[in-house]
């Protein structure tokens, strides 16, 4: 753990909101992320099931969390399960929690060893009515990989057939999209971090330097402010390649009279920052760059103007693209012609905008939170419109992190240079 000892009591809270939820006489159960195998006798660095984490602080290996608020046994109605430290292992692998450490970053005080679970698990589950099991529904889900968290369903039902299986991850959907204040104060720890590493590329970024220069400026500003690292493989693309959304080859030369787009974000204490700022390689932008940027900055503004309470993600991304039909014809991008032939499922503007405007961040970049419903105070999402010309080999996109509140917003990035003249000014210097 590179970053300071975050304040217990977020997940404290975290877990006195999925308590609060269950059904009477139940027990949910959360267990760790695999360590998964690269090659040779190689792993992945490990990640923490993010459930877990939200639910514990804990990024150890072999955990466990079990929820059993109706335990006739007040003790083991909020359970800690980690691996018990080993001498030779610990020669080899480094340090494990011991009891006291694990009580700190996660306010559990009941901690058990993962290696006498079983003869304490059986009797709770035969004393609950419900079990609550979790799985990945985050949406954007990918991987067809069976992990732990389903091979432990899988032994679980086999093992008692007869109670009745909740899924917690449809809880913890809309529980982790809404963020609780301790919350927000972690990300926007990152969200500082990124500022700072930010306004120290603008001081290095010039032509001839190389794309994975500016991404180990990167590493480099994040490690040594005590962030974990990147919260995802930044993206460094100058001159075309910035119309690719998620290029990390980051292995071209910037040069001058190019425009370079940078998306990157800290994570800290587990929560992810997410930052696009787009950049004149020169220290100067064009004048058509300058016009396409303002077009971009003026989507920025718009949809920081209507993100709030109440709206649907549908209705948002529909005023979004009037928005950006209105801009591209002042533009020059599209026609009024084009406008009025679209086709309402593909409209002019997509050609030119191909992606949402916004996501949900938290624990992941990519969180959970409901894409279906309206938005609610508390939920946290990014602001990132774009506009990518194959004609010109252009590509701008930027890109902010909102708190969104009963009344408004909190910008978590709003420090952060992002008009042309803020730009030209700080590379100048």
């Amino acid at each position: 753990m590179k970053n300071l000892p975050l304040n217990p009591e977020i997940f404290v809270q975290n877990r006195q909101r999925f308590v609060k939820q269950m059904q009477k006489n139940s027990i949910a159960i959360f267990v760790s992320n695999d360590e998964m195998p690269t090659n040779g006798d190689q792993l992945y660095r490990f990640k923490q099931n993010s459930d877990l984490y939200w639910l514990s602080g804990i990024t150890q290996e072999d955990s466990m969390v079990i929820l059993f608020p109706d335990n006739t046994d007040p003790k083991y109605r909020e359970v800690l399960v980690l691996v018990r430290p080993n001498e030779m292992k610990e020669k080899w692998d480094g340090k494990r929690l011991r009891v006291n450490e694990a009580q700190a970053l996660s306010g559990i005080k009941t901690i058990v060893w993962l290696d006498s679970i079983d003869a304490l698990l059986q009797p709770w589950i035969h004393l609950a009515d419900n079990i609550y099991l979790d799985s990945n529904e985050n949406d954007r889900k990918a991987s067809l990989i069976r992990t732990r968290e389903y091979r432990f369903i899988d032994e679980t039902k086999a093992r008692y057939p007869l109670h009745n299986y909740i899924r917690a991850a449809k809880m913890l959907k809309e529980l982790r999209g809404i963020k609780t204040k301790l919350e927000v104060e972690v990300m926007q720890t990152a969200c500082d971090i990124t500022d700072k590493t930010f306004r120290r590329l603008l001081g290095f970024i010039k032509p001839g330097v190389m794309e994975y220069e500016i991404e180990a400026e990167i590493m480099h500003s994040f490690l040594s402010q005590r962030a974990t690292g990147e919260a995802y493989g930044s993206i460094i693309a100058s001159g075309d390649r910035a119309r690719i959304l998620h290029y990390v080859s980051n292995n071209e030369e910037c040069k001058e009279g190019e425009l370079i787009l940078m998306d990157f974000g800290a994570e800290y204490g587990g929560y992810c920052a997410d930052l696009t700022r787009t950049v004149p390689v020169s220290g100067k932008f064009t004048r058509r760059q300058k016009t396409v940027y303002n077009a971009c900055l003026n989507l920025f503004n718009y949809a920081k103007t209507i993100l709030r309470p109440g709206i649907s993600v549908v209705d948002y991304t529909d005023k979004m693209g009037d928005a950006a039909t209105q801009e591209f014809l002042r533009i020059g991008l599209i026609r009024k012609s084009d406008v009025k032939n679209e086709d309402p499922e593909n409209r002019a503007y997509r050609k030119y905008l191909y992606h949402g405007i916004s996501h949900h961040l938290g624990v992941d970049v990519h969180d959970l939170g409901t894409r279906t419903e309206p938005v609610k105070p508390g939920m946290l999402f990014t602001i990132e419109p774009g506009i990518y010309i194959e004609e010109e080999q252009m590509g701008i996109r930027i890109e902010n992190n909102f708190w969104i509140t009963k009344t408004g917003y909190v910008d978590l990035m709003k420090n952060i240079p992002i008009t042309v003249e803020e730009i030209e000014a700080l590379m100048k210097k």
